[in-house]
């Protein structure tokens, strides 16, 4: 594994069943101290190995990007609408471990994530971003996705309420043919 600045490169790979103890981890972070996330209560580790298997199944990616060995952040795809019609649309979440925002972690796990996307012969990835009226709390999520080609395409105002506030949701869109 390479390093940089005495600290080990970040590798993407395809996520296992044992990696969802991380990512249930890394969830949690959001889902207790922001508003990235409508859920309210963090998922277990159970919950993460049933939607890591339901994507297995699906076909559809989940990563992880280890480092040190590791997980330090993931990406996942899961089925944007339950209607066959939309079988080639998936929606993408993508979380980084505390403290591991800002050093380019997410362009380059987003990058890997749409490779796969593209190859499992998907067709559109949506972002649901969720963000607060001043704009303040999605500002990061939204300027990742614009860098890698996504267009907004719709507000939706209000349409969450956490921590005491109320949310917009923003959503994106890219296609990857």
């Amino acid at each position: 594994m390479a390093e940089r600045n005495g600290a080990p490169e970040p590798v993407v790979r395809e996520a296992g069943i044992g990696d969802m103890e991380a990512v249930a981890g890394i969830y949690a972070h959001y889902v207790q101290g922001g508003v990235a996330t409508f859920d309210e209560e963090p998922r277990s580790a159970d919950d993460w190995r049933s939607r890591f298997k339901e994507c297995a199944e699906l076909g559809l990616p989940f990563l992880v990007a280890e480092a040190g060995g590791e997980v330090v952040g993931y990406a996942g795809a899961s089925v944007w609408k339950p209607k066959a019609a939309y079988r080639y649309t998936v929606e993408d979440s993508v979380y980084l471990a505390p403290g591991r925002t800002g050093g380019g972690l997410g362009r380059l796990l987003m990058e890997h994530f749409l490779r796969a996307c593209a190859e499992a012969g998907l067709k559109q990835v949506v972002a649901v971003i969720a963000d607060t009226p001043d704009g303040g709390q999605g500002a990061a999520s939204r300027a990742l996705h614009a860098r890698l080609g996504f267009t907004e395409i719709g507000r939706m105002e209000r349409v969450g309420y956490k921590h005491g506030m109320w949310v917009d949701t923003v959503i994106m869109q890219r296609a990857l043919d």
